[in-house]
């Protein structure tokens, strides 16, 4: 599919697609409790005919992070099974590790990723009648929430690998359906799987991020690497009235701690972040608390800038611990580099994209000001000598990312699979 050609047959239809996104959005799983949404994936690229499927340990590495607890784990896994899933898929997932790569193999060409993640938020989505998924009967059932989109994201794998599987498409296409990005902690353990080694050309993608429908960017950039942390404090409990002077004051070292981490002084080269977004700790008025507990991150406009403010955070957080006389550790929860979004790509997106009927504006580049794990996929694969974009496709979306009143334009389902489709094909037509 060249820039110019005719978009028309080439997607799963808008109904399927509008059918698949709002299953999906009743049953939103938080990070690594994608039990339900794995095994439906699974069903149904077996439906389409893909024979190729990777569940389970073979796609993450052991280097995940913020795992929920055990019991968590295992009621999530309890649930997905009384919703539908495939008792012998959760099986395979136990543990938490969640997910799958999806192969396709057309002849010879080159290899081809599409990466989209499918976890949700710990968020309770909006019941009132205003919300279009309650007011049309699709309102998450879980408690949880996909209100970030990534019920759309899976949706538009799945309708890329249906139209590639219809397409005179020559090569090999891997499409990651990646878990735990909203903790960021899913892509580093899936390019360790090695799954990633041999792609070429990766597309990463994100409905909305404040863009309209009939918007697509052919380019994200200006991505935050960043670092969540836990810091935890250690004191002595002692009587606050009777015998403070025996105490060990867990909570002033957090609070000196919290105080301080805002005084790291920024760095010449870019731009960087710290918060302190969670802190905690005590048990009642009257005791000298023993413990405390800090939940924050940092962030860099590189990964250098990034480490420089984590090893400054990590002395903070020491010298809090050394002045009130408690012990500190520091443990590292989430984790992602920066990237950049490599030129050559996005100019063929973009061709792409100019050539779509329902695109009404095409834009090159846009700065996201976040953060993102999809960066280490990126980040290996041009590591390896090949190219990565991440492509924004735009969608109307009354509330903000990460609200209860998010939600999708469905519109945007088919542009989405129909410019990865065709960019895709493109990618492969263009190797040399």
């Amino acid at each position: 599919m060249f820039p110019g050609d005719d978009f028309s047959g080439m997607s799963t239809s808008r109904d399927r697609l509008v059918e698949l996104r709002r299953e999906f959005h009743r049953r939103p799983e938080v990070a690594w409790t994608e039990f339900w949404t794995t095994a439906r994936v699974v069903e149904e690229l077996r439906s389409i005919g893909v024979d190729e499927l990777h569940v389970g340990p073979e796609v993450l590495s052991d280097s995940r992070l913020s795992i929920p607890e055990d019991e968590e784990l295992a009621a999530a896994a309890e649930a997905a099974i009384e919703a539908g899933a495939d008792p012998e898929l959760v099986e395979r997932m136990a543990g938490g590790r969640t997910g799958c790569v999806a192969v396709i193999e057309q002849g010879e060409g080159p290899t081809v990723g599409l990466r989209v993640d499918i976890d949700g938020l710990p968020i309770e989505e909006s019941s009132d009648d205003s919300h279009i998924p309650a007011r049309e009967g699709f309102r998450s059932e879980t408690g949880a929430m996909h209100a970030c989109g990534h019920d759309a994201h899976a949706t538009i794998g799945l309708g890329v690998i249906e139209a590639i599987k219809g397409s005179d498409f020559s090569g090999t296409l891997k499409v990651f359906f990646q878990p735990a990005e909203e903790v960021v902690g899913g892509g580093r353990p899936m390019v360790e799987s090695g799954h990633v080694d041999d792609v070429d050309y990766l597309f990463a993608v994100h409905v909305g991020l404040d863009h309209p429908t009939g918007e697509v960017v052919a380019g994200v950039e200006g991505f935050l690497a960043v670092s969540g942390f836990k810091a935890t404090f250690e004191g002595q409990q002692s009587h606050a009235g009777g015998r403070p002077e025996q105490g060990r004051h867990a909570v002033l070292a957090m609070a000196s701690a919290v105080q301080n981490l805002q005084a790291i002084s920024r760095h010449s080269e870019g731009a960087s972040r710290i918060n302190a977004g969670r802190v905690g700790g005590g048990t009642a008025s009257n005791i000298v608390p023993r413990e405390a507990f800090i939940r924050g991150e940092v962030r860099g406009e590189t990964t250098e800038i990034r480490d420089f403010m984590l090893e400054r955070a990590r002395d903070v957080i020491g010298g809090a611990a050394e002045m009130h006389d408690v012990a500190a550790d520091m443990e590292i929860k989430s984790d992602a580099p920066s990237a950049t979004s490599s030129d050559d790509l996005v100019d063929l997106v973009q061709d792409v994209t100019r050539s779509h009927p329902d695109v009404t504006r095409s834009v090159r580049n846009d700065d996201l000001g976040g953060s993102e794990d999809a960066t280490f996929l990126m980040q290996h694969v041009q590591d390896n000598g090949g190219l990565a974009t991440y492509v924004c496709v735009g969608t109307d979306h009354p509330g903000g990312h990460h609200s209860e009143t998010f939600d999708v334009d469905e519109d945007s389902l088919t542009i989405a699979v129909d410019v990865l489709t065709a960019s895709i094909e493109n990618a492969a037509e263009a190797r040399p």
